[in-house]
């Protein structure tokens, strides 16, 4: 087993893999398989989201014998993604059964995606959810609602219904704080009629590279010292002051009444944790981002490079609180507002997982006839 790997698990941040397929279901010697994963690299969780779905299905025959049964059955196109991928779903949360139950239903997770064309729609978004957790009937499954404004009410909504959330497409502190809020009222809702905690959980995934690719191409733009200073320190700031406000929730006199109750705290999750920028060190987003009550989902690539050359360093967020609004105010000084940045991202961000989606409806159709 990796020692750095094992470090960060043992300092509170879980390791989860961004990627599932059936290929990864099995040993066919192409890709490592969960269960390699799961014993040797620490792996505790999966994530999922439309593109890993569209690749997966489009691009692997182990689907073909399913995908034909069902179109003779007269599924239509998105019925048959939903059958595979919650069938996909279903079998990986079976995987991770012991890590669940060893784990106290803390990790063990594998998280599934409304479909993304319901971003702005809450009505539809809590209909498709409920849809997903009844049919994967699995106690290890998240499902993954976006943090948009219309997004939040259908937070509040399934955790109050008892049905555990991670909450995806996260890229500002100020969203965060309002993810965390909707969480706590649905459990607030829960313990306002006696019902219970102690099984729900839930992630906050808080979007990292994504950031520094938007802001480095404007730092690099204004060309000066000051700037240019900054680059790739943006999205690593941005997440350690989501985390301080995640450990002033956790400390609140708020939160320590649900705890009393069984409420287990919405762990701040770091997702899109590839390096886009071959300049930057590959770990960068990982071994920077450890502290208590985290998850760390990445692909398989830098997982490989956090085993071959990550220097754990610790807890690398707390205690690091002024030199992140640092960065921030500075950013600000330059004219590049953190908020305007994430509005964009956030909006480029369901768009690139609507592209994927409908590509892959199409390529299902497609085979199915």
């Amino acid at each position: 087993m990796s020692k750095t790997l094992a470090q960060i698990s043992q300092a509170g941040t879980s390791i989860w893999l961004d990627d599932l397929s059936r290929e990864r279901m099995i040993d066919n010697g192409k890709s490592r398989s969960l269960k390699s994963l799961i014993a040797e690299e620490s792996v505790v969780g999966v994530t999922t989201n439309p593109a890993i779905f569209s690749s997966s299905i489009s691009q692997s025959s182990l689907y073909s014998d399913d995908l034909k049964a069902l179109a003779a059955k007269g599924y239509s196109a998105e019925q048959i993604i939903t059958e595979l991928t919650c069938s996909d779903v279903a079998k990986a949360c079976d995987l991770f059964r012991e890590v669940f139950l060893a784990s106290g239903g803390v990790d063990g997770r594998v998280s599934i995606e409304v479909d993304p064309r319901f971003a702005r729609d809450t009505k539809k978004t809590i209909s498709q959810a409920r849809d997903l957790w009844k049919k994967i009937d699995r106690p290890n499954l998240l499902i993954k609602v976006p943090a948009t404004i219309e997004g939040l009410p259908a937070i509040q909504t399934l955790i109050s219904e008892g049905i555990s959330v991670n909450v995806t497409i996260i890229f500002s502190t100020k969203r965060y704080e309002q993810v965390l809020d909707a969480f706590i009222k649905g459990l607030e809702d829960r313990a306002q009629k006696s019902l219970p905690l102690s099984d729900i959980h839930s992630v906050a995934s808080f979007f990292i590279s994504r950031v520094d690719t938007e802001i480095d191409p404007r730092l690099k733009a204004s060309a000066s010292k000051e700037a240019l200073d900054l680059l790739g320190k943006s999205a690593i700031a941005n997440a350690h002051l989501a985390y301080q406000h995640f450990e002033e929730v956790l400390h609140s006199d708020r939160w320590q009444v649900l705890a009393k109750l069984g409420g287990n705290i919405q762990r701040p999750l770091w997702a899109s944790t590839g390096v886009k920028d071959p300049n930057y060190d590959p770990t960068q987003y990982v071994m920077e981002l450890v502290a208590p009550l985290c998850v760390n989902t990445m692909p398989e690539q830098t997982l490989n490079a956090v085993k071959a050359q990550g220097e754990f360093k610790g807890n690398a967020i707390s205690g690091k609180y002024l030199d992140a609004a640092g960065v921030i105010n500075q950013l600000t000084s330059i004219g590049i507002d953190i908020e305007e940045v994430a509005e964009k991202l956030e909006v480029e961000g369901i768009d690139k997982f609507i592209k994927p989606w409908l590509e892959l409806i199409a390529n299902v159709e497609a085979a199915s006839k």
